[in-house]
């Protein structure tokens, strides 16, 4: 199969959409990404895929964690910011031990590197979580190549 065909396929599986931070010295490092999963309750580990040809690959390497910013529905301009599609007109920041976290993510998880795994062509950062900050709203949603909003389908 070509790899339209599989990106097309991975596509009709609806993901949230985060944001990955990390810090090397005072140069802060972001980059969209919604291959982001949680695997294991104790210890508490999340994972990240990141592509080999990602300038944020050594970045994390560099920093030895990151933090994952799980984006609100209207948080669409700092997704496409951090993909490289557009700018956005501005990011406000905040900080959770050392890193850098959006302001108004609805879920910030930070990470220290637990282990990683060079799998095809990205790298698996499985994350040991160490601080969670959750805020009220809803996520912004991935599917087929497009944005979407969170409809509960539940009283």
């Amino acid at each position: 199969m070509d790899d339209r065909t599989f990106r097309n396929a991975m596509g009709t599986f609806a993901t949230g959409v985060t944001v990955i931070t990390t810090k090397v010295g005072d140069d802060i490092h972001g980059m969209t990404a919604n291959a982001f999963m949680s695997i294991s309750l104790n210890p508490k580990l999340v994972t990240v895929s990141i592509d080999h040809r990602a300038k944020m690959l050594e970045k994390i390497k560099a920093a030895g964690k990151y933090a994952v910013n799980i984006l609100s529905e209207n948080q669409v301009d700092i997704s496409m910011h951090f993909a490289g599609q557009k700018q956005a007109e501005q990011i406000q920041w905040d900080e959770i031990d050392g890193l850098p976290v959006i302001s108004d993510a609805l879920t910030k998880i930070i990470c220290d590197v637990y282990q990683s795994y060079e799998v095809g062509d990205h790298t698996l950062f499985i994350g040991e979580v160490k601080k969670v900050q959750i805020s009220e709203g809803k996520p912004l949603l991935f599917f087929g190549g497009k944005y979407g909003r969170y409809e509960s389908m539940q009283n």
